[in-house]
C-alpha cells in the first residue's frame, strides 16, 4: 500500500459505501414469479443492463432502473409491469452503509476531505449519504455532471470542481468497470479497491486493495500498514 497523502479522498457511493442491494430488491419483487435458476439469470441480466443503460446519454436514474428491469424481464420471459420497477426504485432511498463504513470513514474524515462521485441524482443520494455517518466536503452526482460513470466526463468535472489534478486525489471504489478502469485511464495513480466481492481482482489497474473501509486509513498513510504474520 501507498504512503501517499491525498488532498481529497474521492468515493464511489453505491456498492462501495452504501449497501447497493439491487439483487435483494429484485428478489423481493420477483420471488413468487421466478425459479431459483431464472432468478439468478434475471439478477445477472439486470446488472448488465444497468451498465449498458448508463453508457449512452444521461437520463434520470429511475429510467436506468426501469429500462434495465424491462430488458431483464424480456430476456427471461417475465411479464414486465412498470410498478415492479417503481418498487425497486423506491427501495434505493432506504439503503444504508455497509457495516464497516461509518467507523472507517471516521478515521480519515478528521484528516482529509471526503468527496463522493456517484451515478445518482440530487434528490436521491442525500438520503443515502446521511446514513454514512461522516461529513462530506462535496457530493457530486451524474445528474450534475451530465454523464454516468464509466464515462470520463464525471471524473473530469469533479477534478475541475475541486481545483486539483489526478495526481492530487485517492479514488476509492469496489468496481473496476464503473470507476477504477476510468481512473486508471485518466492518470489517477492513487486508487483503492474495496473488495466487496462484486468483481475479480485485476492488478493491471495498479491499486491498493482493502477488505473494507476500515483499511482505508492505512492506504492513505494515516495509520501504519498492517503486516501479515
Amino acid at each position: 500500500m501507498t504512503e501517499f497523502r491525498p488532498k481529497y479522498i474521492t468515493f464511489d457511493c453505491y456498492g462501495t459505501l452504501t449497501n447497493f442491494d439491487m439483487a435483494g430488491a429484485a428478489r423481493r419483487v420477483y420471488a413468487s414469479q421466478l425459479s431459483a435458476t431464472t432468478m439468478a439469470s434475471f439478477i445477472k441480466d439486470f446488472a448488465a443492463y444497468r451498465l449498458d443503460e448508463v453508457l449512452g446519454a444521461w437520463k434520470p436514474y429511475f429510467e436506468v432502473v426501469h429500462n434495465s428491469v424491462e430488458r431483464a424481464c424480456k430476456r427471461n420471459g417475465v411479464v414486465f409491469r412498470p410498478e415492479d420497477a417503481q418498487r425497486i426504485n423506491e427501495e434505493i432511498h432506504t439503503w444504508g452503509p455497509h457495516p464497516d463504513v461509518p467507523a472507517g470513514l471516521a478515521k480519515v474524515a478528521r484528516e482529509i476531505p471526503l468527496v463522493i462521485l456517484s451515478n445518482s441524482m440530487k434528490n436521491l443520494i442525500m438520503s443515502n449519504v446521511e446514513k454514512l455517518g461522516a461529513p462530506f466536503h462535496t457530493v457530486i452526482t451524474a445528474e450534475e455532471t451530465g454523464a454516468y460513470k464509466p464515462h470520463m466526463k464525471g471524473f473530469e468535472y469533479m477534478l475541475d470542481k475541486l481545483g486539483c489534478g489526478p495526481e492530487d486525489i485517492t479514488h476509492v471504489s469496489s468496481s473496476f468497470r464503473y470507476d477504477l478502469m476510468t481512473a486508471y485511464d485518466l492518470g489517477i495513480k492513487s486508487k483503492v479497491w474495496v473488495n466487496r466481492g462484486h468483481e475479480p481482482a485485476n492488478p493491471f489497474y495498479e491499486y491498493s486493495e482493502v477488505a473494507d473501509i476500515g483499511g482505508l486509513a492505512a492506504a492513505v498513510g494515516l495509520e501504519p500498514l498492517r503486516r501479515s504474520a
